[in-house]
């Protein structure tokens, strides 16, 4: 497992991520939830393979989650050497009106909450949730500022947030001294690359380190699952007809064949592949994975055992390319060429020039 500088930051991660949204049987996931006994060993291979970045949030499994994490580490003594991540945002009792939200009332309960149910007295990373469309981001950050001075977490971040709320968010911090987002988690795999357009370039600009969530487009981009008269068929929980699964148009399907032919080429599995592009795209950290038995996690963490060739990969970038609308479709090379003419000899920047990249380089473990 090699390890990579989150953000413009001095904490090391593991390139995967172990998502534990699936440890618990309890709440709004726990219909394909895990028992303690059953999430043990895949929370020891993770470990065992070299993962230390494990992320949970207080929402998943209605808590369970953070509570059955809390007593895998304690089994396991490990607490301080994991890095830990939980997020808030979400209600926790639909009664309260200010137990959800990101005001600083719900930040500093739900922190407290959370430290509780995991049995530890800090956090290693704290993220904001979701969005609230609420809160002013000049509050969020505050309040990052005074847990981490309490000693209650070490770093912030923020998740599935507007690419200006995140910029806005860093550029308050650094003005004021106060502690940056290290991190924005967000949905990111060959199936949806929404997020070039805006959050790359802004994370690299910015010091922020992606942490991509859904590497395998819940699933779709595993190969279990094959278009259906009515949707996907197959063994996942999307096959079951009564099931709403992820929609698929026709460029997923062209997608779906592309990392086929090229997995089958490389002798790989479909999922390794999907993991393998996703991690190595620019400005992403790490890949949270998650897992529903030992056999699979072991998958997903030999996925970056290989290099895709470069021809495989452009296959994979031609057919997953996001059609992108206004004012994106204007900041391409054709376009450019409007701006300032080839045959004057300007360019932005020298052809030896390479643009910072605040991932770091890869440590061995």
């Amino acid at each position: 497992m090699n390890y990579y500088l989150l953000g413009r930051s001095g904490l090391r991660v593991s390139r995967l991520a172990l998502g534990t949204m699936n440890f618990g049987v309890d709440g709004f996931h726990a219909a394909y939830g895990k028992t303690e006994e059953e999430a043990e060993p895949i929370f020891r291979r993770y470990v065992e393979g070299g993962g230390n970045f494990v992320d949970t949030a207080d929402f998943y499994t209605a808590g369970e989650s953070e509570r059955v994490l809390g007593k895998l580490m304690a089994r396991a003594g490990n607490r301080d050497r994991l890095v830990l991540t939980s997020k808030f945002t979400n209600t926790t009792d639909p009664g309260d009106p200010n137990a959800s939200g990101n005001g600083r009332k719900h930040m500093v309960r739900a922190l407290d909450d959370s430290l509780r149910r995991l049995g530890t007295d800090y956090l290693d990373l704290y993220l904001l949730h979701t969005w609230d469309r609420i809160t002013p981001v000049e509050e969020v950050v505050q309040t990052f500022d005074d847990l981490v001075r309490a000693g209650k977490i070490r770093y912030a971040g923020l998740s599935d947030v507007p690419a200006w709320y995140a910029a806005r968010a860093q550029s308050y911090a650094e003005q004021h001294g106060m502690p940056h987002m290290i991190t924005v988690q967000l949905p990111y795999s060959l199936i949806s690359r929404s997020i070039e357009a805006e959050f790359a370039p802004m994370a690299q600009t910015l010091g922020i380190g992606i942490t991509a969530w859904s590497p395998l487009g819940g699933g779709v981009l595993t190969g279990k699952y094959r278009r259906g008269p009515n949707g996907l068929t197959g063994e996942g929980r999307f096959g079951n007809p009564d099931t709403q699964g992820p929609p698929v148009g026709e460029q997923g399907w062209k997608v779906i064949e592309a990392l086929e032919d090229v997995a089958t080429g490389l002798g790989r599995t479909m999922a390794q592949v999907a993991v393998n592009w996703a991690a190595t795209q620019p400005g992403v950290s790490s890949l949270v994975i998650g897992a529903s038995r030992v056999e699979q996690l072991d998958s997903n963490m030999a996925a970056l055992d290989f290099e895709i060739p470069a021809d495989a990969r452009r296959r994979l970038d031609e057919a997953s390319t996001p059609q992108l609308g206004g004012p994106y479709s204007m900041f391409t090379p054709g376009y450019q060429s409007w701006i300032v003419s080839p045959g004057l000899g300007i360019g932005d920047r020298p052809a030896s020039f390479a643009p910072p990249v605040f991932n770091g380089a890869p440590q061995s473990a």
